[in-house]
């Protein structure tokens, strides 16, 4: 991305260059379901500098592109058109600089040709796949994790020290690739009733996106061991 000379609170200058870094935050949980219910653990969950409007977006990119707001915000409707269309007639649509973006679905597998219906979902996903570049700037991006305990005091930092590996949303949590995967093994769009659903289990193995043991939803709850 462009540099517009502002730095965010994100940002911090090592030696003439600006460094980017992922802030999360390890607080001391009690935790409410699971094998470790009634004991507290440390939760790591990202810790977001703050949400972009669609409005600060297009002012940014109008700015950095040169054009007129006007156009900007006529392109990126256009756009968001264009891959809504494309993706709801089963397309792989790719977003500019970005990725590519797709529809797919969680399902139950069954043994019985007969039994093949709808009601199998369980749910409908929009997939998204980064780009090599986006993979790449996620994984030379420092980490830095703030630590408190449970009365809230900032307990110490820590400074990222993992490989780095970045998630590949095409294959499933087991290394298994395609978006229904079945209990008989098959590649596809959904875990088959085998395994119950939902990306990124915590310890609790219930639903959600990113569930830690503490059994609520967020971004990243998951147990700092």
């Amino acid at each position: 991305m462009g540099n517009t000379g502002k730095i965010s609170g994100r940002e911090k200058f090592t030696g003439g260059f600006i460094i980017m870094a992922i802030n999360l935050k390890a607080k001391e949980t009690l935790i409410q379901v699971g094998e470790q219910k009634g004991n507290y653990r440390y939760v790591l969950g990202t810790d977001l500098y703050s949400k972009l409007t669609e409005s600060k977006v297009i002012q940014e990119a109008a700015l950095r592109s040169g054009v007129s707001r006007g156009v900007m915000q006529a392109c990126w409707d256009a756009a968001g058109n264009v891959i809504m269309a494309w993706a709801t007639e089963g397309h792989s649509v790719a977003i500019p600089g970005l990725g590519t973006m797709r529809f797919g679905v969680r399902a139950k597998s069954v043994s019985n040709v007969a039994e093949v219906a709808s009601s199998l979902i369980t749910s409908r996903r929009v997939i998204f796949t980064p780009n090599v570049e986006i993979k790449n700037e996620l994984q030379r991006t420092a980490i830095q994790i703030t630590c408190y305990d449970r009365n809230g005091k900032l307990v110490k930092k820590v400074t990222s020290g993992d490989k780095g590996d970045v998630e590949d949303p095409d294959k499933e949590p087991n290394g298994s690739e395609g978006d229904n995967k079945g209990d008989a093994g098959s590649n596809g769009d959904n875990k088959g009733d085998t395994g119950s659903e939902g990306d990124n289990k915590g310890d609790t193995g219930s639903e959600g996106d990113n569930k830690g043991d503490t059994g609520s939803e967020g971004d990243g709850d998951y147990e700092l061991k």
